[in-house]
């Protein structure tokens, strides 16, 4: 009979867009973040700040910075849009 080995977790639930910052952590020592501010606004407002934000980063992606670097910033903010189109 085999034993059950305990098996990593190959897809961790991933940690919400508030708990990363992607390119250095500037607004983690801010009492209150942009996000923050961004949050208490109605919602239509709030989806247009965070896709303004996705724009940015595909519009400057060679511009600023490393593309790659961009690319993750984009990331960020996608995910942080789809969390709140799913009512996080």
């Amino acid at each position: 009979m085999k034993k059950n080995v305990e098996q990593p977790d190959l897809f961790p639930a991933p940690k919400s867009a508030r708990d990363t910052q992607e390119g250095g952590d500037h607004y983690k020592h801010l009492g209150i973040q942009p996000w923050d501010v961004f949050d208490t606004w109605p919602i239509e407002q709030q989806i247009g700040a965070y896709r303004a934000n996705c724009t940015k980063y595909v519009m400057r992606l060679d511009h600023k910075d490393s593309p790659l670097l961009n690319a993750q910033k984009l990331a960020h903010y996608a995910q942080k849009l789809v969390e709140v189109l799913k009512g996080k």
